[in-house]
């Protein structure tokens, strides 16, 4: 009995369709996952050097009915000014108090207790944002805390 051979030897004749196939799709798959990565770091780079203010809670305590103090630990540039905006919140997530809060000093790193009035007692407080100054003609940029 002969065995009968249905395709032709390996290497013999060149690439085969699905070969040549196989190259066009990594090529096309690198080019996009490259395009991509680009992208990404575009924008996170936009984002990290964008950022002119921004705020972070450190904690809070609920002082009476009326008031609640809040620690902010701000960071900015040195010579940048701005201002964060702080809610105090009832039990049903209603606002009862909010206070903007404005950093002018000449420092990159601040940290400051704020106290917020309240027209009821208060169970959270949360920071709403910040937004940075951008220079002399009084542009503002919001950022999130």
């Amino acid at each position: 009995m002969t065995a009968v051979r249905e395709a032709a030897p390996e290497g013999r004749y060149g690439r085969t369709e699905d070969q040549r196939a196989d190259r066009k799709l990594k090529i096309v798959g690198s080019v996009l996952g490259v395009a991509l990565l680009g992208v990404i770091g575009w924008i996170g780079f936009d984002y990290v050097g964008g950022q002119g203010i921004s705020a972070e809670m450190i904690k809070f305590k609920i002082v009476s009915d009326t008031r609640a103090d809040v620690h902010l630990e701000v960071r900015k540039d040195r010579e940048g000014h701005g201002y964060c905006v702080v809610r105090a919140l009832s039990e049903d997530g209603s606002e009862v108090g909010r206070k903007e809060v404005r950093f002018d000093r000449a420092e990159d790193r601040i940290d400051e207790v704020v106290n917020v009035v309240t027209r009821s007692r208060a169970t959270a407080v949360e920071p709403m944002g910040c937004t940075a100054d951008d220079g002399p003609t009084g542009r503002s940029a919001a950022h999130p805390v």
